[in-house]
């Protein structure tokens, strides 16, 4: 998503109800729950579950180590396997369309200031609401394109979007550049997607339970991109949100290999894209 809410969004925005704030167990599989459960601590790239053990906290601490060797592994292949695509879409955008070919945007990352493990973080700073990066994406609108509509979500027929853009943005191809993002360890290949800085401020303003997003590392795909379209107003973020805690409850290798697997006939079928 290359633009963020508009004032429409801002003025639809209200209060999450309180029985979103209850616990509640796994949900059906494919439906956001209508109560996530809450999560409690973020321990480095991960939260820690209501009830969790000494032990199985230990378990999963070992597997920090495993996730991030199969997250940079996999970037590393898909990257290599996926060179003679990029080449294609660089081609292609560079000839319909004036500007870079990559387009890159700072992203609210992992919130590390409970933890206090980042080396060199700041806990009396600015809370921007977790670390900030720079995503990469493949251009797909035209240069200067929110020049005059400022941040806004793209709509299905946005003219700020390229021809070529179109289709890169259906297909979700136009993400594919944060691999480089995972490779260099500022988001997993599963995960919550990150949101812009000042989008983030206002949203977690209007929903309470979206910092808790950020107990995790963003990432390309997740559990909600997959089981929802781009947004287009305040209700679907509260549904992706939902989908989000979800995931971070359930959160492990195998989970994100399913997650993983489900990604491809969204691509392939161009689900949920404009």
């Amino acid at each position: 998503m290359e633009a963020g809410p508009s004032q429409t969004m801002r003025t639809r925005s209200h209060k999450m109800p309180m029985g979103a704030r209850r616990s509640a167990g796994v949900p059906v599989e494919g439906r956001a729950s209508e109560a996530a459960p809450l999560l409690r601590v973020v321990r480095d790239d991960f939260v820690v579950r209501k009830g969790e053990s000494p032990a199985d906290l230990a378990e999963r601490e070992q597997g920090v180590t495993l996730d991030r060797v199969v997250n940079v592994t996999l970037a590393t292949i898909a990257m290599i396997l996926l060179a003679p695509l990029f080449i294609v879409v660089a081609i292609a955008i560079k000839l319909t369309s004036r500007g870079p070919i990559f387009y890159m945007q700072p992203r609210v990352g992992v919130d590390r200031r409970t933890s206090g493990t980042a080396p060199g973080y700041d806990r009396r700073g600015r809370d921007l609401g977790g670390t900030i990066f720079s995503i990469y994406k493949f251009r797909t609108m035209f240069l200067d394109a929110e020049t005059k509509t400022g941040a806004v979500w793209a709509t299905k027929g946005d003219p700020r979007i390229t021809p070529i853009g179109r289709f890169l943005r259906k297909c979700r191809i136009d993400e594919l550049p944060q691999l480089i993002n995972v490779i260099r360890g500022e988001m997993n290949i599963v995960g919550p997607r990150p949101e812009r800085p000042g989008i983030f401020a206002r949203l977690r303003e209007d929903i309470a339970e979206y910092p808790l997003r950020q107990r995790a590392k963003p990432g390309i795909t997740g559990w909600a991109q997959i089981n929802q379209s781009y947004d287009s107003c305040l209700d679907d973020v509260r549904a992706k949100v939902r989908y989000d805690l979800e995931y971070l409850e359930r959160q492990s290798i195998a989970e994100d290999l399913r997650i993983m697997f489900k990604t491809v006939p969204v691509m392939l079928f161009r689900k949920g894209g404009w």
